[in-house]
């Protein structure tokens, strides 16, 4: 018992109870340290695409969270990188201080890294997650280029106001609807090919919109390898509700035989443009004298006659040749409600021996022409933009010769700015998809994360 300790043992004793009683209570003990959790890290995407040199690349929120800490006291960086020539951890940038941050990257080089991020919570507790990232290379016009992820092969274009486009691919069926002021991926996707019955691709190619209907039309050609396969012969109609990043699509009409309407059309006129020879089994669309829609926009004045801008074939088909529009009249009722197609007068324009890769037009009806090469190498060709007042009789001006050095063939036109204004600016779009984004030697359709396939938007000076 107590009283019979010796006094050194009593005080001894005392002290011990005193240090179990203040450890109870949470006091001074290094016992406090394990009432703090483990922090949780998670990141809003796990693979990233940027560019050297980019201005609005994506950025990555990351949240993060610890019980028993107040999450203004926990710190984030990057911790690691596996390729730094890349980017490095100190090219990874987080801003914020609560439960979100956002984490921003710089890259140095063109190729891949994986980057450690780390959350440091109390009591030296940590956690961490990897992010993918893969860095393109610099390009010309850095700060008006803007990149849309998540598919690499955009072919059309449309303008739905509030700073937002709904933009088509080629490879797919999914129409895509993205900011055109920061890169990264769509803000919302349709897959339009079930409601159309389309099991394949219908290489959708050009867009254009009257009110609140988009008007979309496939290539019409064969395939690369010169086979017909019927989902391409397709068009189709969307209806727009909202606008913005509020924007909703709502699939209506479509038609499964233009086509067919073009080269009964042209028999019957003396197969003056050969598209019975250039749909014929085994012919590639994209030759000289072969069969490929890539423009799609309405007549002035008109919101039931469309021109058909064609790729291929030229007039003639040789070098020099011009370019080949064919109106059809009734386009509104053909995609709209199956009706077969009324052909119009065919106009046929002198671009420089280039074809039509797109066309749009303003409520002015002030027209924007991207020229292109009817050939399929799109990385190389000289690309052009011209003017135009869409009247047959007159003729296109030429504004630009538009650069080819970076990767990407000059594809949509988003919309046209007053011409007449200086200034004037207008966004274009490539697709990328035979491109090596990130010098791998792989194309950018073939990656295998979908986060890291890409088109340019570039806006360039057209008006005054």
């Amino acid at each position: 018992m107590l009283h019979q300790l010796s006094l050194q043992n009593r005080r001894a004793a005392a002290a011990a109870c005193g240090v179990l009683v203040l450890a109870a209570l949470g006091v001074n003990s290094p016992a406090h340290a394990a009432s703090y959790g483990t922090p949780t890290i998670g990141l809003s995407v796990s693979y990233l695409s940027g560019a050297v040199g980019s201005t609005g690349d994506p950025v990555v929120t990351v949240t993060v969270a610890q019980s028993g800490a107040d999450v203004t006291a926990l710190g984030v960086a990057a911790s690691a990188s596996s390729k730094p020539s890349v980017a490095g951890t100190g090219d990874v940038t987080v801003t914020g201080t609560g439960a979100t941050r956002q984490l921003a990257v710089a890259a140095h080089a063109r190729g891949y890294t994986d980057l450690t991020i780390k959350v440091t919570g109390l009591g030296g507790k940590t956690a961490t997650k990897t992010l993918h990232y893969a860095a393109s290379a610099a390009v010309r016009n850095s700060a008006d280029t803007r990149y849309l992820t998540g598919s690499s092969d955009a072919s059309a274009a449309v303008d739905v106001g509030g700073g937002y486009a709904v933009v088509a691919d080629d490879e797919s069926n999914t129409l895509r609807l993205y900011s055109r002021s920061v890169s990264g991926a769509p803000v919302r996707s349709w897959d339009v090919g079930s409601a159309l019955g389309a099991d394949k691709e219908i290489d959708i190619e050009g867009a254009a919109r009257v009110g609140n209907t988009i008007y979309w039309t496939g290539s019409l050609g064969n395939n690369k390898d010169g086979e017909y396969k019927s989902d391409r012969n397709t068009v189709f109609t969307t209806t727009v509700t909202g606008s913005g990043a509020a924007t909703r699509l709502t699939v209506g009409g479509s038609y499964s035989k233009l086509r067919d309407d073009l080269v009964a059309w042209d028999r019957a006129n003396g197969n003056r443009y050969g598209f019975a020879a250039g749909t014929a089994d085994g012919e590639a669309p994209k030759q000289i004298d072969g069969f490929n829609i890539e423009g799609l926009e309405f007549a002035p004045g008109s919101t039931t006659t469309a021109y058909l801008g064609f790729r291929a074939p030229l007039v003639p088909p040789k070098e020099g040749g011009k370019a080949l529009i064919v109106p059809v009249t009734n386009f509104d009722r053909v995609a709209g409600s199956g009706a077969k197609a009324v052909i119009g007068t065919p106009i046929e324009l002198d671009l420089g021996g280039l074809s039509i890769r797109d066309i749009r037009k303003n409520a002015a009806d002030q027209y924007l022409i991207v020229a292109g090469s009817w050939a399929a190498d799109d990385n190389s060709d000289p690309y052009a933009l011209y003017t135009w007042d869409g009247v047959a009789a007159h003729a296109p001006v030429k504004r630009a010769d538009l650069p080819t050095v970076d990767p990407g063939g000059w594809e949509a036109v988003v919309d046209v700015p007053d011409l007449t204004v200086p200034g004037g600016r207008a966004q274009l779009i490539t697709d990328a998809g035979s491109a090596d984004l990130y010098g791998d030697g792989t194309e950018a359709k073939d990656l295998d994360r979908a986060e890291w396939k890409k088109s340019r938007a570039v806006w360039f000076t057209v008006g005054g």
